[in-house]
């Protein structure tokens, strides 16, 4: 008998190394992305795929303020933000502004994600199904960045004190952005 280990468990046990690898370097890149935040500088890309399948992108969005909001149906600070910041959606709307809403719920919560959808005035879909790597694990909601018409990042809502929106706070942030249309183009 051999007292060597099997190749079957060799190869088990360097799969097992590799996936430990992996998620670490997973793990480390998206903190060092989130990290990598700075404003001032382009905000990184990001795709919402709404609940009805929509693919918006902030890269489609140039022209446009925009605020990624990241958001959960069991998170009670969300759902006070929420209507507020949809009807600050409504109102600006005209001025280009866009609002786009990463649940972190999942497929579970589906029909109480919609009807709560149904209720604002801005597209909604999965974090889990789109695309915001560059903005760093979501670990605290809710949580914002706004990036202005030129892509540019103008608010990293991991450096706020207090994450909710508040009307003063997006009267303070959004506001001038919304009145800068020096570099416009908004559609």
């Amino acid at each position: 008998m051999s007292s060597e280990p099997s190749s079957v468990g060799n190869t088990f046990v360097r799969s097992i190394k590799t996936f430990a690898i992996a998620v670490t370097l997973s793990a480390t890149a998206h903190t060092a992305l989130a990290n990598d935040l700075r404003v001032g500088k382009a905000a990184p890309s990001a795709t919402l795929v709404t609940l009805d399948g929509q693919h918006i992108s902030t890269d489609s969005l140039r022209g446009h303020t925009v605020i990624l909001a990241f958001w959960a149906t069991w998170c009670e600070p969300c759902r006070e933000e929420l209507p507020l910041l949809s009807s600050y959606a409504k109102t600006h709307r005209d001025q280009g502004l866009k609002v786009l809403a990463f649940s972190l719920d999942d497929t579970d919560n589906i029909k109480q994600l919609r009807a709560i959808s149904k209720t604002l005035d801005f597209p909604v879909g999965l974090l889990n199904h789109s695309k915001a790597q560059g903005y760093g694990r979501m670990w605290r909601i809710p949580v914002s960045f706004v990036i202005d018409r030129n892509g540019v990042l103008r608010y990293n809502g991991w450096k706020a004190h207090h994450p909710a929106w508040t009307e003063a706070s997006l009267k303070q942030v959004v506001e001038p952005l919304l009145r800068d249309t020096t570099h416009s183009g908004a559609k």
